[in-house]
């Protein structure tokens, strides 16, 4: 059984809700799923996993959230990621969306192998609720 960690960040529910799709999509596609906000995240649960996902929210100037999420993610600049098959996710507001290209190019850099994204412009819909639970299971594969 594939292990996937689930680690996100939200303010409005907006990106807890994704994350919550993609664990669904993982769980029933057969995988051991940790979900849990990056508040309560350890290196551990990103480094024991067989595939993981990251949410966020873009923030200032389309990054990833700056006081948890970014400093989090910053950890693994140093440590081995293994290539490890990654999903990321999350939503913004007012900008469009941008934010996902350097989120992207930033756990490339990181040595995580970056299989699949989904973005929403504000609450997610069911469309988009349903990708993520496909990007659940495409992890747990």
């Amino acid at each position: 059984m594939k292990k996937v960690s689930i680690i996100y960040w939200s303010e409005y529910g907006n990106v807890e809700l994704l994350a919550t799709s993609i664990a669904k999509g993982a769980k029933d596609a057969g995988a051991a799923v940790v979900l849990k906000r990056v508040q309560e995240a350890t290196v551990e649960d990103v480094t024991s996993a067989d595939a993981v996902a990251f949410g966020s929210p873009s923030m200032d100037n389309n990054k990833v959230e700056q006081t948890e999420m970014e400093p989090f993610l910053k950890e693994f600049k140093l440590l081995p990621s293994n290539n490890k098959p990654t999903v990321l996710f999350g939503s913004f507001g007012w900008d469009d969306g941008a934010f996902m290209v350097n989120f992207k190019n930033i756990m490339s850099d990181y040595n995580f192998n970056v299989i699949g994204d989904v973005t929403v412009k504000e609450t997610p819909n069911e469309l988009e609720l349903k990708k993520a639970e496909e990007l659940g299971a495409l992890l747990a594969k």
